[in-house]
């Protein structure tokens, strides 16, 4: 299945690269090239399509200060919260900067076998763990940059670490970069006060010796994709992500963006999908997720050619193609003390989602040990628990022709979610799976669930109604159809904390 739209490749970016040297890429199947007709052959793998729930660590150093998002970049922003936050707990970054950060991230009780587990049980068929993020930092044994978690701060191989466990317990393996934006967002390592008793004085990205961490000194600060980046950073984003491809054999690759560089960032796409075809028999197996941000600071979407991401946003209604939501209970990095979305809110979202023909990626941020804190176990509890009892109206579905029904509706795009929704008993949304329609009721509905949109004048794909029941609730309950919809007699007492889902068949 294919989108009709298109969007043009920026001009900005449009400058021919050469070919990535590598014999690894000289071995991969040639069915896909570095164009968009070539790259738009793709198909949706089924595996991902069933799977509908995954788990995300979006973990690096930056966790450290246990404070939150981007701190690799706003700890030399003078002024900032997190500028002012170092200057207290580490001191001045002329003398203190990220380099001495990545030094103090130990990872010293990360148990990737017992978390694995645990994500498991909570239901995720799929698990991705972050490779790089904008700071600059491989977090796994890369050939091409020093600074990786192999060589410095944990002295482990954090993504291979992971993508074992996954593979041991059965589930896909994804890993995200974010590295494409490094070279202006973390450029703000070049300034130095500009008030105070050290005005004037350079941090300690402007010290040559730590180059190939902070990048060779240029004006570009802006915090999206850098707009002239050099031909050199173009060639080294590229070496990289192949490398993290070819180690550790990802069935899912996400970009913070679109993607970037021009020619140079579908060479990847193109060996990706290369690869994946090589290591499945042919079979492409392979999910690039990309956000289609349609200015001139994200990179390249063209429909057709990946899976759709909306960061902390859904779309409006259900989409013709699988897609994703990438999202987190908190902040994408540790924040001491943050309120953590409950896993009520989190189980209205993934219903939501997968009813509009999507899936969720949901991000548990480690502290610097590796461990949750006991408020993410909590909510991750309270996912398995849910999961245990309903994952069948989750698994393995399929939209049906209305994704649901009520007074609540989401908004679609990015960054929809910060306007949280409180759902009712008659916020209904629906999945399918064979002859079965599941109708979850994202709030208890009290004594009667009325489903509008099953009245008796709506023909439905496995003809007459024949039984109705709700997971976790032994006995069938009673309904009766009318042109109002359909009323369902609802049991004495709630099987479940969170939603609740009928499960109708003919």
């Amino acid at each position: 299945m294919k989108n009709l739209t298109r969007r043009s490749a920026l001009g900005l970016l449009g400058s021919a690269a050469p070919v990535l040297n590598s014999s690894a890429w000289a071995a991969a199947p040639s069915k896909f090239e570095p164009t968009w007709d070539s790259l738009k052959q793709y198909h949706y793998p089924e595996w991902f399509r069933d799977a509908k729930f995954g788990i995300w660590a979006h973990w690096g150093p930056q966790c450290v200060g246990e404070f939150g998002d981007w701190y690799a970049r706003k700890m030399y922003i003078e002024g900032d919260p997190f500028y002012e936050y170092h200057l207290k707990k580490y001191g001045h970054p002329s003398k203190f900067g990220y380099k001495d950060i990545i030094q103090l991230w130990k990872a010293e009780n990360f148990d990737p076998a017992k978390l694995m587990q645990r994500y498991k049980a909570a239901g995720a068929k799929y698990f991705v763990s972050l490779a790089v993020h904008h700071d600059n930092y491989d977090c796994w044994n890369s050939k091409h940059h020093k600074w990786n978690a192999v060589k410095v701060g944990p002295k482990k191989d954090i993504v291979g670490m992971w993508q074992k466990e996954a593979v041991k317990n059965g589930l896909r393996f994804g890993v995200t970069e974010h590295l494409e934006r490094s070279y202006s967002w973390f450029n703000t390592n070049k300034g130095s006060d500009k008030k105070g008793p050290l005005a004037g004085v350079p941090y300690d990205g402007n010290d040559p010796k730590y180059v190939d961490l902070y990048h060779p000194k240029h004006d570009d600060t802006n915090p999206q994709y850098p707009v002239h980046p050099s031909e050199a950073w173009k060639q080294q984003w590229l070496k990289r992500i192949v490398d993290l491809i070819d180690s550790y054999k990802p069935d899912l690759l996400y970009t913070d963006g679109g993607i970037p560089f021009g020619d140079v960032g579908r060479q990847m796409v193109a060996h990706l999908y290369n690869q994946s075809m090589k290591w499945h028999g042919g079979k492409l197996e392979a999910v690039y997720n990309i956000k289609n941000v349609k200015d001139d600071k994200h990179g390249d979407y063209v429909d057709g050619c990946c899976v759709l991401d909306l960061e902390r946003g859904v779309v409006s209604g259900i989409h013709p193609n699988p897609w994703q939501t990438d999202t987190c209970i908190g902040n994408w990095y540790y924040k001491k003390g943050m309120q953590y979305k409950t896993a009520d809110i989190v189980i209205d979202m993934l219903l939501d989602i997968v009813s509009k023909n999507g899936n969720l990626l949901l991000n548990f941020p480690l502290r610097p040990d590796g461990t949750l804190d006991s408020e993410e176990d909590v909510v991750l509890a309270g996912i398995t628990k849910w999961m245990a009892m309903n994952s069948e109206a989750i698994h393995g579905t399929r939209p049906w022709e209305l994704y649901g029904e009520g007074p609540t509706q989401t908004e679609g795009g990015q960054f929809g979610e910060r306007k949280l929704k409180v759902y009712t008993g008659g916020d209904i949304r629906f999945t399918t799976k064979g002859r079965t329609l599941y109708a979850s009721a994202l709030a208890w509905p009290g004594s009667q669930a009325v489903v509008k949109s099953l009245g008796s004048e709506r023909k439905l794909w496995f003809g007459e109604i024949r039984s109705v029941k709700m997971l976790g609730v032994a006995e069938p309950l009673k309904f009766k159809r009318s042109v109002d919809g359909l009323t369902v007699q609802m049991p004495d007492r709630q099987p479940c904390d969170y939603a609740h889902v009928l499960k109708i068949e003919g």
